[in-house]
């Protein structure tokens, strides 16, 4: 979605935005918290691009490989998102801060969120779940609401026609338990999942319409190769898959 990524040595030049002076900020948190799973920040080149360090590994790019798809992967992901939020809840954005817009929770924001936990931003090692990359869309949000994010593509909570290949055998209903499980989310929460994901499709669809229209470029683009229909059929799916989903949830 970033045009003018670059990799030199082991950084990561990418185009400066608005937002970048405010993630720059939760990186450097993050880093001194020991939170070892996120690029750290080596400040701003000669030709006005942001530095980060190259965090080395494989991502997962489609068509997904099997181990990436394993239960044990995804339990691995849950501790690796509830880890990130535990050492982002401690961060006091700076007060100029400056955010993405996007979906969003009903709930008051309890820390930052990465809020694009997409296969492609995950690195793994060993077959596990590392680091997360790409924190662009980070902004204010809920644990639950970064999570369903997470779900969205990882579960996937997503009509068939529209998974990796590999994805269309995973049984989606025990895959949520799994992950609530593994990242201890509370008997409360759990009831709110799936209502958080449906208000997630609407925001999304929404949110990323307006992106296309006042951004262009990459955006534009994924809305014209079918995002906003991708969201509408995934948003059908879990309304007529609801019952099922929630017996593994309560």
């Amino acid at each position: 979605m970033t045009e003018g990524v670059v990799r030199v040595g082991d950084t990561v030049r990418r185009p400066m935005r608005a937002s970048s002076p405010a993630v720059h900020a939760l990186l450097r948190h993050l880093e001194a918290a020991g939170f070892d799973g996120a690029p750290r920040v080596h400040g701003v080149d000669e030709r006005g691009r942001e530095v980060l360090s190259y965090v080395p590994g494989e991502a997962a790019v489609r068509p997904l490989r099997s181990h990436v798809l394993s239960d044990e992967a995804l339990v691995h992901l849950a501790v690796l998102i509830r880890r990130y939020h535990e050492a982002a809840a401690g961060f006091v954005p700076p007060r100029d801060a400056c955010w993405v817009r996007g979906a969003y929770d009903d709930a008051s924001p309890e820390l930052i969120g990465h809020c694009d936990i997409t296969p492609e931003n995950v690195i793994f090692r060993d077959g596990r779940p590392y680091a997360l990359i790409d924190f662009d869309m980070a902004r204010p949000t809920t644990r639950l609401f970064d999570a369903v994010t997470a779900l969205r593509h990882w579960a996937p909570i997503a009509d068939p026609v529209d998974r990796d290949p590999a994805q269309r055998r995973l049984d989606v209903g025990p895959r949520l338990r799994l992950f609530c499980d593994a990242y201890g989310f509370s008997a409360r929460e759990r009831r709110r999942l799936l209502e958080v994901s449906r208000l997630r499709f609407g925001r999304s669809y929404v949110a990323m319409r307006a992106r296309a229209e006042r951004d262009g470029g990459g955006w534009a683009r994924m809305w014209r190769d079918g995002a906003g229909e991708r969201i509408r059929r995934a948003a059908a799916w879990l309304d007529a898959n609801w019952d099922d989903l929630n017996a593994h949830l309560v």
